[in-house]
């Protein structure tokens, strides 16, 4: 992972970041690359927000993965901030080369040096190698997650 730099992600990668979490069954249903509008609308106010860090990892100037952090205060734990972790991708051809361990491995470490002392994240029902993944990094599946759409 020596040729891998994990940087902030510039509006220039939104497409490759999309087109990353487009590249799975749940996402070819719900994102796409024909409009990237939305898309760009909403890095600019994930980039103008102190507590949000979307970062690319990108290898020989190719992006091949990208997740999202966000920083959140709180009251409860005795005020405990925490680091969520969102849109975790690597691309296809990067996959199986210890690369998403090395992105929450630096998430992990953002969210240490931002002062979180825990760090979360949720996955879907349906990826059961993801929920392998995330459990053999260290992560116990502690709650069940609830949403409702509201569009």
């Amino acid at each position: 992972m020596n040729d891998v730099l994990i940087r902030r992600a510039t509006s220039d990668d939104v497409a490759a970041i999309v087109a990353m979490i487009a590249d799975d069954q749940l996402g070819a249903t719900r994102e796409s690359l024909d409009d990237l509008t939305p898309y760009l609308k909403a890095f600019e106010q994930i980039d103008g927000d102190p507590n949000q860090v979307l970062v690319v990892a990108e290898r020989n100037h190719e992006v091949i993965g990208t997740l999202q952090l966000t920083i959140i205060p709180g009251l409860s734990r005795r005020g405990t901030t925490r680091g969520l972790i969102e849109a975790v991708r690597v691309a296809a051809p990067a996959r199986g080369i210890g690369l998403g361990t090395t992105l929450i491995q630096w998430a992990i470490e953002e969210s240490r040096t931002r002062g979180c002392t825990l760090v979360q994240l949720t996955s879907d029902k349906t990826r059961t190698d993801a929920h392998r993944f995330y459990t053999n990094l260290g992560f116990e599946n502690t709650h069940e997650g609830f949403k409702l759409k509201l569009t």
